[in-house]
């Protein structure tokens, strides 16, 4: 802008800016869904498809790059910044008469001086049908007259205020993989509006633009944005609401919002929808592994060759959740225990959810039980007959598990169990039997009959008495009182109806192709004792005698990502701790997406892990069970 020009400003209101042009697909209409998106702070801002500008105008950023593929756009922009007067002059010269655009429309304007071109754009595009700008084959600009009673040909108001706030951009004319290439850095604040994908409302959006986009172009402008995404930069892109936008972008933010199409000059067709694509840099997560110290108490938890336990994880699991202030803890599916008792360890409040009835067991006797135990001599009355036994586990499992004095002393203590009349006590007993049965089945599962992987282990040969009482005085061991109120719930987490906690841990079965994710099967026994095997039906055809599986959502790729959104909403003012597997699905970048829907910041700490024992139905030396344990934090 000149110093001629700059005078006009002075002792002046500066306005806003707007933009100087009509511009198909422009994104007045949208700033208010837009600009709360943008990062509060930025190095530079780039917008490498600008056509109308909108939100460059609308942000004012100091430090820009704006740059379009079509020249004669662009020159608009440079000889606006550089030579407003010159460009006023020129607009000054024209009027809105038929004749008189028609007779403009028809130059040359690579053939005109770059201010008077510069005008001849403006010019045509304010009195030109609906605002319009297209080219035929030749690149010759062919929208009709639009015969408006007064359109502002010259808004010199308007053209000085564009000028300032072009003041200082950089105005290249370039592709935009050429721009971002030359330009973005990390910390940049990018903005892409490239040419829509074709939808039914506007499958007509190329002809009115000489540049257009394809599919293959779309894909190719994926694969920029993840670079940029990587790179550093904050990226805000917008398409249409089409299927392979959705399948390009799934991993991020997308809003879907409605729109008005004012290219169309079919009233019925200018409704439509537009998807609002936000894009944080990655960088590296601010919530890190730091140490934290565990309580003492965390050590007694019984140990457990549980499937899926965290009991190896714990240390991690407390190292990232110690970094965040809170009070009450949600554990959803609490398998083990070993989460919940860590929190209870380290003066949370809790409550410890799950839909299998003998994880429910455990939490009762040692998260929600504060002081009861179950004496040692009691514990060894249980092993005596007090009352008639119904001798189901020697009629229902004779032969498959355990030996035929095992299962009539199964039974004997499933009796008396049913007869203690304090409801901790009872939980103890039972947590015992239950444990008890695991350690003295080879592998701890009930997927198989026989004795075939009996690996000749300390556990195996004791009896089952002895099973029982050490079982008892472990958890015994593990009861302490945190001067929390802790609860225990035997309930489906999608539907658990629970004061909302500041943190939610959610360790649900990761569902993987390459295995099943199926507790009931492997450990139907003992979640029949623990039920007593009401409510389920045995499938006597089975050689396992086992009961049909509870149903879950996380049996399926998309009923996981499904139950995961849903929890991720339900939970979204609580703090979100979740564990998942590398080999798990949803992938880490699925998960992230997914958690951003509700979350201003997420972040993912990988840990490496090896499972007790391979799930992945291949061979023994060769099975999958190294793999890296994510922990996805939202907050």
């Amino acid at each position: 802008m000149t110093d001629a020009s700059a005078e006009k400003f002075e002792g002046k209101k500066v306005l806003p800016a707007r933009p100087l042009l009509k511009w198909a697909g422009g994104k007045t209409q949208l700033l208010g869904e837009i600009l709360p998106k943008a990062p509060k702070t930025y190095g530079k801002y780039i917008e490498p498809f600008f056509g109308g500008g909108a939100v460059f105008f609308a942000l004012r950023p100091q430090n820009s790059v704006i740059a379009d593929s079509n020249p004669e756009l662009m020159n608009v922009y440079r000889q606006v910044a550089d030579h407003v007067e010159d460009v006023i002059r020129y607009l000054h010269v024209y009027s809105n008469r038929e004749e008189v655009f028609y007779s403009v429309r028809s130059q040359d304007w690579k053939a005109l001086a770059p201010a008077e071109a510069a005008a001849r754009t403006v010019f045509l595009n304010h009195t030109c049908y609906n605002g319009l700008y297209r080219v035929n084959r030749k690149g010759q600009f062919n929208v009709p007259f639009g015969k408006y009673k007064n359109p502002k040909i010259c808004d010199e108001t308007a053209l000085y205020t564009v000028s300032r706030a072009l003041k200082g951009t950089k105005i290249v004319c370039a592709d935009y993989l050429q721009v971002l290439k030359d330009y973005a850095e990390p910390g940049d604040f990018v903005f892409l509006d490239p040419p829509y994908l074709p939808v039914s409302t506007y499958s007509d959006f190329k002809r009115y633009t000489k540049e257009q986009f394809y599919e293959e172009d779309h894909i190719a402008l994926a694969k920029e944005v993840k670079r940029l995404h990587e790179l550093g930069c904050h990226v805000i892109l917008m398409n249409s609401n089409h299927p392979l936008v959705h399948r390009l972008y799934g991993e991020y933010q997308i809003e879907v919002v409605p729109t008005k199409r004012y290219i169309s000059c079919k009233g019925k067709h200018r409704d439509g929808e537009d998807v609002i694509i936000s894009i944080p840099p990655q960088r590296d997560p601010q919530i890190r592994l730091v140490p934290s110290p565990l309580a003492e108490q965390v050590s007694r938890f019984p140990s457990t060759r549980f499937m899926g336990s965290k009991s190896k994880l714990i240390s991690e699991i407390w190292n990232v959740a110690s970094q965040f202030s809170f009070h009450t803890v949600a554990d959803l599916f609490s398998g083990s225990g070993v989460v919940g008792y860590l929190f209870k360890a380290q003066g949370k409040a809790v409550i410890s959810n799950d839909y299998m009835a003998m994880s429910a067991v455990f939490a009762k006797a040692m998260i929600e039980n504060s002081s009861k135990t179950l004496p040692a001599e009691e514990a060894k009355g249980l092993l005596s007959q007090k009352y008639e036994s119904d001798h189901f586990v020697s009629r229902t499992f004779s032969g498959l598990y355990y030996s035929g004095e095992d299962n009539e002393l199964i039974d004997v203590l499933r009796v008396n169990i049913a007869h203690l009349k304090d409801p901790y006590q009872k939980a103890i007993a039972m947590s015992a039997l239950i444990r008890a049965c695991i350690k003295k089945r080879p592998r701890g599962i009930f997927t198989y009959t026989g004795n075939r992987y009996n690996d000749g282990r300390k556990d195996l040969k004791k009896s089952f008495a002895e099973q029982f009482l050490e079982a008892v005085s472990a958890v015994n061991h593990a009861v302490f009182d945190n001067g929390q109120v802790n609860k225990a719930k035997n309930c489906d987490a999608m539907s658990l109806r629970i004061p909302t906690p500041d943190l939610v841990y959610i360790d649900p079965p990761y569902y993987s192709p390459l295995s099943d994710n199926e507790y009931v099967r492997r450990y139907h026994f003992v979640e029949g004792l623990a039920r007593n095997w009401e409510g389920v039906e045995i499938q006597q055809n089975t050689q396992t005698k086992k009961f049909k599986s509870y149903p879950t959502p996380f049996s399926t790729r998309q009923g996981a990502a499904d139950a995961f959104n849903l929890l991720f909403r339900k939970y979204s003012s609580s703090i979100q701790l979740v564990s998942y597997s590398s080999n798990g699905l949803p992938t880490k970048e699925e998960m992230l997406a997914l958690m951003t829907r509700y979350k201003a910041h997420v972040e993912v700490i990988p840990v490496d892990y090896r499972y007790s024992f391979g799930n992945q139905g291949t061979k023994v030396h060769h099975n999958r069970n190294k793999v890296q344990e994510y922990l996805f934090v939202g907050y």
